[in-house]
C-alpha cells in the first residue's frame, strides 16, 4: 500500500559555509555540502563533530552565525535561515530527531497524529495514516499503547512513521542506530532504505555506524571539528578513505 502523495517534487539542499554555534562555543566552521533530489546523502561523523548542530541549522533549531542553507524544490530556491522549524516541516523538510523524542505519555496513534500538523498533510491524513501502518506492522497492532512503555526498536519505528505524517519530500534522521542492537540497526537502515524509495524521498542521515550507514548511502560527508574533512563521492571512496579507516575500520 502507498499513501497518496501529490506531485513529485524534486528537492535538493545547499549548504554553504555555515558557522553555528552556541553562545561563545562555536561548533561548525564554513560547512558545505548538498544533498541532490532523490539521493541518501550520510553525514558521518563521531560524538561532539557537529552532526546535530548541522541538523538544528537545517531545521530552524539554531541559526547559523554565517553562510547559507537553501532549499531548492524544481528550480526554485528558498532560504531557510531565519525560518522556523514550524515553517522548514511546511516547506517539506521532516526531521526523525536523535533519541526519537517522542511523546511517552500519549499513544502509538496519538503521536503519529502529532507527526500530521503539516497544512498539506492533513488533507491526506488517513492514507498516511494507512501507509505508516503498512509499513511498520507492529504500530497498527500496538496503536493503542503508550510510546513510553514500547521497546528503543519499536520507538524508532514510531519516531519515522511520525516523521512520514507529514509528507516530506526530504526526510533528514539524527542517529537512527543510537540504544539499538546490533540487529535492530541493520532492519533499521535496511527500512529507511525501504521508505526512501517507496516515497520517492530525498534523505541525509547522520550516524557514526559507517559500516550501516554506508549499506544505502549514494555519497557520504565525513566532519571532524565542525568541519568537513572529506566531501562527499561513492561508498567505495569513502571505504578507501583514511578517515574512515582510522576512525571506523581500526586500521
Amino acid at each position: 500500500m502507498r499513501a497518496w502523495k501529490g506531485p513529485i517534487l524534486a528537492s535538493r539542499l545547499i549548504i554553504e559555509e555555515v558557522e553555528a554555534g552556541y553562545g561563545a562555543v562555536r561548533v561548525l566552521h564554513g560547512v558545505s555540502m548538498t544533498i541532490d533530489n532523490g539521493e541518501t546523502v550520510v553525514l558521518l561523523g563521531t560524538n561532539g563533530n557537529g552532526k546535530s548542530t548541522l541538523i538544528k541549522c537545517i531545521m530552524g533549531m539554531v541559526r547559523p552565525g554565517a553562510g547559507t542553507v537553501v532549499l531548492e524544490t524544481d528550480g526554485v530556491g528558498t532560504d531557510l535561515v531565519g525560518k522556523t522549524p514550524q515553517q522548514v516541516v511546511d516547506l517539506g523538510i521532516a526531521l526523525v530527531p536523535e533519541g526519537r523524542r517522542l511523546f511517552p505519555a500519549l499513544t502509538v496513534e496519538e503521536n503519529l497524529m502529532l507527526g500530521a500538523y503539516r497544512p498539506a498533510a492533513r488533507r491526506h491524513l488517513d492514507a498516511n495514516l494507512a501507509f505508516c501502518y503498512d509499513a511498520f506492522p507492529v504500530l497498527a497492532e500496538r496503536h493503542r499503547q503508550l510510546a513510553g512503555s514500547m521497546s528503543g526498536g519499536e520507538q524508532q519505528m514510531l519516531a519515522i512513521a511520525r516523521a512520514l505524517m507529514s509528507e516530506p519530500e526530504i526526510l533528514i534522521v539524527d542517529e537512527p542506530s543510537v540504544g539499538l542492537a546490533p540487529i535492530l540497526v541493520s532492519r533499521m537502515i535496511a527500512k529507511i532504505k525501504e521508505l526512501k524509495e517507496r516515497r520517492s524521498l530525498t534523505v541525509l542521515m547522520a550516524e557514526q555506524n559507517f559500516n550501516q550507514a554506508i549499506k544505502i548511502a549514494d555519497r557520504g560527508y565525513i566532519i571532524v571539528h565542525g568541519e568537513i574533512a572529506f566531501r562527499g563521492l561513492e561508498p567505495e571512496a569513502l571505504r578507501e578513505n583514511e578517515l574512515v579507516k582510522r576512525y571506523y575500520l581500526g586500521a
